[in-house]
């Protein structure tokens, strides 16, 4: 199944969507989280409310959803800061041969 891109239009009780229905559900963050769940809120029906046990799964899922991404984008970083580290120790290694190899053409002078 596929999910045509939705244009920002104007739904129930004069909400407007926005155009990130057709980016799928990866760019959709807390802000529109809130936005679904005041307007399920206000829409549900007052003679069957929504069960709290499914909301607060819901909250909970999306918490964990949230800390996930957190720590994928902190890993990721962690990916590129090791490359770097990697780098700079290979120069350290060629700076600390290269000051090794000058001491060493150094004429050594004995004090009396």
């Amino acid at each position: 199944m596929s999910i045509a891109s939705v244009t920002s239009t104007t739904g129930v009780n004069g909400a407007t969507t926005s155009a990130k229905a057709g980016q799928g559900w990866g760019a959709m963050g807390a802000e529109d989280f809130v936005k679904l769940l005041t307007t399920q809120l206000q829409n549900q029906d007052p003679t069957e409310p929504v069960d709290n046990t499914q909301m607060l799964a819901q909250l909970a899922q999306f918490s964990s959803l949230s800390n996930l991404n957190d720590i994928k984008d902190s890993l990721s970083g962690t990916g590129q800061q090791a490359d770097t580290l990697a780098a700079i120790s290979t120069k350290l290694d060629t700076l600390n041969s290269t000051v090794a190899k000058l001491l060493a053409s150094q004429p050594t002078t004995s004090q009396a």
